[in-house]
């Protein structure tokens, strides 16, 4: 009877521990993002993976990254200014074609600061010449400066948004606009 009760209380557990765990690699967005379109520019670009070929395009990559993915390669040591190195828990596994979920999962085991943080939500602009107009010089130089872009020496208000139309190409796949 002991074993019994022991057996169902032991599967609840199991099936908990399991729930969590799916759940904890779902909360990894930042992470599981960035690593997934690191590892298909990879795939695509090379036939064969190794450690040194991944970690020198992960610094590549954190190299102009902002933001909370240039936060990401900051606690994974690919920037240049991060204060220690992971970055050989990342391209081993990647070369070796582990799941992305699940290396941000083995590393937030390590770091938990990984898998909390989370894309701020974007906010959508128009980016028609009519839509660009409607907005004022503050909101325009918002929308330069979520692209990590500056208008130096615009004065007028038509200024930025050409600047804005010509530098949208570069950076509407990085951001929901």
């Amino acid at each position: 009877v002991v074993a019994m009760m022991i057996l169902p209380s032991s599967l609840a557990i199991l099936l908990f521990a399991k729930a969590f765990s799916v759940s904890a690699t779902g909360d990894c967005e930042v992470c599981v993002g960035f690593l997934q379109r690191l590892y298909d520019s990879l795939t695509s670009a090379h036939r064969e993976l190794s450690p040194a070929l991944v970690e020198e395009e992960l610094a590549r990559a954190c190299s102009v990254t902002q933001g909370k993915e240039g936060r990401l390669c900051y606690y994974l040591g690919a920037s240049r200014d991060a204060a220690t190195r992971v970055i050989a828990s990342v391209s081993r596994p990647l070369a070796s074609h582990v799941p992305v979920e699940k290396i941000c999962q083995r590393l937030s085991n390590t770091d938990t600061q990984i898998c909390q943080l989370k894309y701020g939500k974007q906010r959508l602009w128009d980016l028609s010449s009519a839509g660009l107009n409607k907005l004022r010089v503050a909101e325009l130089r918002k929308v330069l400066a979520s692209w990590g872009e500056e208008c130096h020496g615009c004065l007028e208000k038509h200024e930025f948004v050409s600047l804005i139309q010509e530098k949208a190409p570069l950076h509407i796949h990085t951001a929901d606009l």
